[in-house]
């Protein structure tokens, strides 16, 4: 599996269920969320997807879909989220750490904004998570899954 990755999509919105605007970066706090963000403060506080999903579907579907525009606060490329499992911890750049609390969203969970021209990651490809420790993340920064698992060490 794929460890290490980049942060290409720090995105924000002010309404529930709609698109984020890409920002530059951003605040993630422990219990809360990303600065901002209408998802900040509740169970599922950071929602991330992967650049290459968004990417395969922009190819097969013919549309062009970028970070944000599937709901995502964190759009990563390289590391593979969907080989994760609950519980698995990502840092995002220097200090920032985030827990993966839920794979995918139930149909019943779906809503409008959470689609792109009619096309959705979320339902089996999206990962939400809670904030675990504090920190700054910028586009561009390195995120890395750093395993919690039985018999492994931190990368």
């Amino acid at each position: 599996m794929d460890k290490k990755g980049i942060l290409v999509g720090v995105c924000r919105g002010e309404r529930r269920a709609s698109q984020k605007t890409k920002i530059a970066g951003g605040y993630l706090h422990v219990n809360h969320g990303l600065d901002g963000d209408a998802h900040a403060g509740t169970v599922k506080e950071i929602s991330l997807a992967v650049m290459e999903d968004i990417m395969a579907l922009n190819e097969r579907e013919g549309i062009a879909a970028g970070p944000g525009d599937f709901a995502e606060n964190l759009t990563t490329k390289g590391l593979k989220l969907a080989e994760m499992k609950v519980g698995a911890r990502i840092r995002v750049g220097n200090k920032a750490e985030i827990e993966v609390i839920q794979i995918g969203k139930r149909p019943e969970e779906m809503t409008s904004g959470f689609n792109f021209q009619g096309h959705t990651l979320l339902p089996t490809q999206g990962v939400f998570c809670r904030v675990i420790r504090n920190g700054r993340v910028r586009i561009g920064d390195a995120v890395a899954w750093i395993a919690k698992e039985k018999g492994e060490r931190e990368i």
